[in-house]
């Protein structure tokens, strides 16, 4: 049976999408990946055109708000973002946690060109933390 990972963040548009999708191409195989937010703010178009630029398609995954009762069925819950993490709501016993932090690219300012060189910074950092999970799990 797959291990089920929730990544949380707080509006659930770039940083738990992008781990979502990574999990789901990385390892999807022995995971099962979903991603919500402490409210849903919709996809961020730009986190959906640079994962499409490494190969990944998030463009079909849900902006969602957090269901507590997945909670009760997660092998393993990952905050992305520093305000989820504070704010999360209390986890089961059966449920292991940890804090993955990621700067928000929604945040960036400057050219487009410049955001967009912060969207590809944190995809990479954040392919680089699942690739480092899936190699240690």
């Amino acid at each position: 049976m797959k291990k089920r990972i929730l990544f949380l963040c707080t509006g659930n548009s770039c940083r738990s999408q992008m781990a979502e999708g990574w999990l789901k191409t990385l390892g999807g195989d022995r995971f099962a990946a979903y991603s919500a937010g402490i409210e849903a703010h919709g996809k961020n178009p730009r986190a959906i055109a640079v994962m499409r630029e490494a190969g990944v398609d998030i463009s079909g995954q849900e902006s969602e708000v957090l269901d507590p009762k997945l909670l009760d069925s997660l092998d393993l819950l990952v905050t992305v973002c520093g305000h989820a993490d504070d704010h999360c709501p209390t986890v089961p016993v059966s449920c292991e946690k940890a804090h993955w932090p990621f700067d928000d690219p929604a945040k960036a300012k400057g050219t487009e060109e410049e955001i967009m060189a912060e969207f590809r910074r944190v995809r990479d950092q954040i392919k680089a933390k699942i690739t480092a999970f899936l190699a240690s799990a």
